[in-house]
């Protein structure tokens, strides 16, 4: 078996191999904390979050940074908005990003950088891009790459140069000497946030700063670039085509890119007024219930959140949790792990991260009744799933179910088992399931 991803760059499925074998050099860009995070960043989270364990579990050793964009134009008008000083806001909204992500299942990255504590690294490659002849000067703007010099611009895209609409986030600026031109260092106005350069004082693009940070942190080129499809065009190309003109190295071997989110099947955003965020949802869905949903889907395609997609994700969850919480004592204390499922589970996930299929994997197993080593193939699968499928959860029991309880077993045991279905019954309406097994009855949560 061996690990196939769709690479951005030629539009295929390839063959991962690392640059150093045994080892995997992995960025994916991170947030912009102008506000809480919302279901993209949900997304895209658990995709890499996913993508880096199931790596963890074939055996690489992997380094996994992830930036903080903690500098930039909708910052900066976030807290003119708000009359709120930068600091406080990036630092308020970044807590609730990782409080958030946490709440999902995701782990840290290995190396979180901030972009301003990379300003002199930025600055440095700017240097580089200059003294090539990539970039120039508008005045009372900002320092601009020029994306005619480089020849390969538009290959990761896919996009012919001579046919692009830039989708950049600033306004064209007359003096640029091609629209897709780009800002790498923006002149401040007053009140902005500033840092003296060879060009003036002011702050750095958007686009520089993950170039920067990656080459100084990884070195190049990495193994996986990854970040969600709207990211391809211009941020990623942006960035391949400075950090391959400055550093004369390809950028990034695998590009990885997870699909977008739509809300009730129409795209997200916040002019639609179906903009949700992270923490709309765990007002009603806990955490994993979100993971199980987003695994539930292949990352490459759209997902839609909905009340009936969560509604269904949260029935299925509890329905697989309730499963494997009656699996028996016998099959508890095993030590094997089943090989058959675990070569499925894996011929699944090496199929470019085919999560959907790796579930149904799980869901086959745990209806096997001939299957031996349930519980450690689960802890397996689950090191990747991120699920918590093995945590007990101590549930409280409310008395009356108790009383219906105990009156069911005294109906069992007088044979009674016409009033027995109807006790079970009343049970199930209360949101209570009562399973009957060789160790006893136990009461689960439906």
């Amino acid at each position: 078996m061996v690990l196939k991803l769709y690479n951005t760059l030629g539009r295929k499925k390839q063959i991962f191999k690392p640059v150093k074998e045994g080892e995997v050099k992995m960025y994916v860009c991170g947030p912009t904390v102008n506000g809480v995070p919302h279901l993209g960043h949900a997304r895209q989270q658990i995709t890499f979050d996913v993508l880096r364990k199931y790596l963890k579990l074939l055996g690489y050793k992997v380094k996994f940074v992830s930036n903080v964009t903690d500098v930039d134009d909708k910052i900066i008008n976030k807290a003119k908005e708000l009359g709120e000083d930068i600091k406080e806001l990036t630092e308020k909204n970044l807590k609730a990003h990782l409080e958030d992500y946490a709440k999902i299942g995701v782990d840290k990255p290995d190396i979180q950088p901030y972009a301003t504590q990379y300003i002199k690294e930025m600055i440095n490659l700017i240097k580089k891009l200059e003294e090539k002849g990539y970039v120039y000067v508008i005045d009372e703007d900002g320092v601009y790459y020029d994306t005619s010099k480089f020849k390969d611009y538009g290959k990761l895209s896919g996009q012919n140069i001579e046919n692009l609409r830039s989708e950049s986030r600033k306004k064209l600026s007359e003096n640029k000497k091609n629209k897709e031109d780009f800002v790498v260092w923006k002149f401040s106005k007053p009140g902005e946030p500033e840092w003296e350069s060879p060009w003036g004082k002011g702050r750095p693009g958007w686009h520089i700063e993950c170039s920067a940070m990656s080459e100084s942190i990884l070195g190049l080129p990495l193994d996986i670039h990854g970040g969600g499809q709207d990211l391809i065009f211009p941020h990623h190309e942006d960035e391949i085509a400075q950090s391959e003109a400055a550093y004369g190295k390809k950028f990034s071997n695998f590009w990885v890119h997870n699909g977008m989110v739509n809300v009730d099947k129409v795209k997200m955003s916040k002019s639609l007024g179906n903009f949700k965020t992270i923490r709309d949802i765990l007002q009603r869905y806990s955490g994993r219930i979100i993971r199980y949903f987003v695994i539930s889907n292949h990352y490459r395609k759209p997902i839609d959140f909905s009340d009936k997609t969560l509604e269904n994700a949260k029935n299925s969850y509890e329905r697989l949790k309730n499963i494997i919480g009656s699996l028996s004592e016998e099959n508890e204390n095993s030590k094997i792990a089943n090989e058959k499922y675990i070569k499925m589970f894996q011929q699944a996930m090496d199929d470019d991260l085919n999560t959907a299929e790796a579930l149904a994997v799980l869901w086959k197993l745990v209806r096997d009744e001939k299957a031996e080593g349930k519980i450690n193939t689960i802890k397996e699968m689950d090191k990747v799933f991120g699920l918590d499928l093995l945590l007990k959860e101590k549930v409280e029991i409310p008395q009356e179910v108790k009383k219906l309880v105990d009156e069911r077993e005294k109906a069992r045991k007088n044979k009674d088992f016409k009033k027995s279905d109807e006790l079970r019954d009343k049970i199930n309406k209360l949101g209570f399931n009562v399973a009957d097994s060789k160790e006893g009855m136990k009461v689960s949560k439906i």
